[in-house]
């Protein structure tokens, strides 16, 4: 395995991603650096799938990166995990290991693996004033102007679409390439579900959030001061549970939207990793359901192979 820098594990949400890797990384003696956007949030914890337990193996903990590491309320973008990762990853290295990255976030995965040239992008108040009191359908068609939107979480609310749009002005008067980012060489591993299967395990996970307290933990959020518009601008879970404590959905409107937008959710994320492939990555994909001992046995096997 010492011609890779990394082993990378990706997947749609429900594909049992966390479990495995944290079994994975169990057998090769090393850690995980976490790809999930909303996973860095401190108290975020139904709502994201932490599923922190994966992370128990035979008795002891499976060292973890990037969970925890910001407020609920921060906007923290693509460049900042950039630099964390990279923080994690050089102190993983450096103790002789090759790390894993897992995670569903799919921007987050290739802006590591391609190596984005990012920089940090301030707020431009002139630019806010400006689109200020636009409707989000206005919004998108002028992000649309800048680039082809290819995951619509960009536009989930007029805040993110503000923003989107904040900083792709940005980058078309800012020179990217005095960032460099190294070039890692990834083991891809990709789990694949049936979409039945898929959207049976995402409705199951779903109710049973729900059942240890999920909407709860939006309310006390809340209760912490968190701006229920900030909640809103994290999407899927937390748009939802936030309009319903909020009293602008009733139950049955928050469930059942809720469930729908998890289920495109999952059907967007499968269409990035789709997208890698043709952008000239080689993901070795691998049966979900397959047990934990043979995934690893085919992993381990196709890495001698290669």
């Amino acid at each position: 395995m010492s011609h890779y820098d990394l082993i990378t594990i990706l997947g749609p949400t429900a594909s049992g991603k966390t479990s495995f890797a944290a079994a994975l990384a169990d057998s090769l003696g090393t850690e995980i650096i976490s790809a999930d956007s909303r996973q860095i949030y401190r108290g975020m914890d139904l709502g994201t799938g932490k599923d922190l337990a994966d992370y128990q193996i035979n008795g002891h903990t499976i060292p973890y990166h990037l969970i925890d590491i910001a407020e609920p309320g921060y906007k923290y973008n693509v460049f900042e995990y950039q630099r964390d990762f990279l923080r994690a990853y050089e102190e993983i290295r450096g103790r002789g290991k090759t790390p894993i990255l897992c995670g569903g976030t799919g921007m987050y995965i290739e802006s590591v693996l391609k190596g984005y040239r990012l920089l940090p992008v301030p707020e431009n108040p002139e630019l806010r004033n400006r689109l200020a009191g636009k409707t989000l359908e206005e919004l998108t068609r002028i992000l649309q102007g800048y680039k082809t939107l290819h995951n619509t979480t960009d536009v989930d609310t007029a805040k993110r679409a503000i923003r989107a749009i904040e900083i792709e002005e940005y980058y078309t008067h800012t020179d990217v390439n005095e960032r460099s980012f190294p070039q890692l060489n990834s083991f891809i591993i990709g789990l694949d579900i049936d979409r039945e299967l898929r959207r049976q395990k995402i409705s199951q996970r779903l109710q049973q959030r729900i059942d240890e307290g999920m909407i709860d933990e939006v309310r006390r959020l809340i209760d912490q001061g968190i701006h229920p518009d900030d909640l809103i601008y994290y999407g899927l879970e937390y748009k939802f549970l936030t309009l319903y404590v909020i009293g602008q959905l009733s139950y049955d409107e928050m469930y059942h939207g809720l469930e729908t937008a998890i289920h495109q959710f999952a059907k967007r994320q499968m269409t990035w990793f789709r997208g890698m492939e043709r952008r000239g990555f080689t993901i070795y994909w691998i049966d979900a359901t397959l047990p934990t001992e043979e995934k690893i046995a085919l992993v381990k096997e196709k890495i001698k192979e290669i």
